[in-house]
């Protein structure tokens, strides 16, 4: 495919708990942060916090709620949120962060960033599940140009939701356009993929996936409580709700679900999701979403077909209709049939042949599919600009 509070209580005021964690341990029992450090790790994480969070300004600053979930010797884990004021068009931010007690201070970093992974590598907090995903040094954005996502819809596969809220940002109306809203069917949200999950706060749950993706669900209902858990795609997180407890609005139950990708919210357009190619509308909660020729803009019904595996396209026919597999990359050889607008099709390999042009421009890129047959990249969406299962 070509595809404002000002901070409550001082920056040591901490909120200390231990998190429940489902399905499995940490390697190193939490234990105590040793009360001297406790003021100090707090001040620490507010103060990166507070640096990365878009919500503070020089005359603004949001309330901080630092929570420190597992502890080992010099080690501390936990999740550091900055909430929003409780009014439309603003949503808290926040992060899972890792640190380490060291001669100079407290070595912070956030999930996402390099440095985090070089923690997470050494550090015993880390379950292996967790070690897995959070070790990996944070690829360029979109893997340069792909926009591969092997997501599924964040809710069951073969339901027809409400995309109440086209592209907009996570915290409203700024940019990226990262979020959209969903609502409808049986209101039970789901692990758009598999991966480790995190209760950020009440109501809002993040899953750190491969490929450097994460997905964040807010205003949930009755929402797991997880600490480092293992989740699978489809995985229950909680029922769609007007959660506000880290503040922002909601004015009807419904899932705000974010994209990111290594430290930062990401636009969500371009990327297929549940096998919807998302776009932006010309303003904030306009735009939609595109399955093969079929287009649904707010306020329309976007079935979950499931997750676009990274060797598979989806047939967009630039107008409806069947897209003709040929015997060979061209159209110069035997037809052997077709095959449907919005169908999925396995791709084996490719190589060049005749040049098309479709939706997203011209190409000569054909695909060989995985009954033998070639059908023009021109007419597939893939996620990427290019062969996405090597050369023939």
């Amino acid at each position: 495919m070509r595809h404002g509070r000002r901070l409550v209580g001082g920056t040591a005021a901490a909120l200390l708990m231990v998190t429940s964690l489902i399905g499995a341990a940490p390697s190193a029992s939490a234990a105590a942060v040793t009360p001297a450090l406790t003021p100090a790790l707090t001040a620490a994480v507010t103060a990166k916090l507070l640096g990365t969070s878009q919500l503070s300004t020089a005359d603004a600053r949001p309330e901080t709620r630092i929570t420190v979930s597992r502890t080992s010797g010099r080690w501390a884990f936990g999740t550091a949120v900055a909430l929003a004021p409780r009014q439309a068009d603003a949503h808290p931010t926040g992060s899972i962060f890792l640190a380490r007690s060291e001669s100079a201070g407290w070595r912070i970093a956030f999930d996402g960033e390099a440095a985090f992974g070089e923690l997470a590598a050494e550090s015993p907090l880390m379950t292996g599940q967790e070690r897995s995903v959070l070790t990996t040094t944070p690829a360029p954005m979109y893997a340069g140009g792909d926009y591969r996502t092997g997501m599924a819809l964040p809710f069951g596969v073969g339901q027809t939701w409400t995309l109440t809220s086209g592209p907009h940002g996570w915290g409203g109306s700024e940019s990226p356009y990262s979020s959209v809203d969903l609502a409808g069917g049986d209101q039970v949200v789901r692990a758009a993929r598999a991966g480790t999950a995190y209760t950020m706060c009440q109501g809002w749950i993040r899953v750190i996936h491969d490929r450097g993706y994460s997905t964040d669900y807010y205003h949930l209902w009755n929402s797991i409580s997880v600490n480092g858990a293992g989740v699978g795609q489809g995985a229950v997180l909680g029922n769609t709700g007007t959660d506000v407890t880290c503040g922002g609005a909601a004015y009807g139950r419904h899932v705000h679900f974010g994209l990111r990708q290594n430290s930062a919210y990401v636009p969500i357009a371009g990327h297929d999701i549940g096998k919807w190619v998302l776009a932006n509308g010309a303003a904030a909660y306009q735009g939609g979403a595109r399955h093969g020729s079929a287009w649904a803009g707010a306020g329309a019904g976007l079935y979950n077909y499931g997750a676009l595996g990274f060797n598979q396209g989806v047939v967009d026919a630039n107008g409806g209709g069947v897209l003709t597999r040929r015997a060979g990359p061209g159209t110069g050889y035997g037809s052997l049939g077709s095959v449907a607008d919005g169908a999925t099709v396995t791709i084996s390999c490719s190589a060049n042949g005749t040049s098309h042009t479709g939706r997203y421009g011209t190409t000569a890129l054909w695909n060989r599919l995985s009954d033998g047959s070639w059908v023009s990249d021109a007419y597939l969406s893939t996620g990427v600009n290019g062969p996405i299962n090597g050369w023939c």
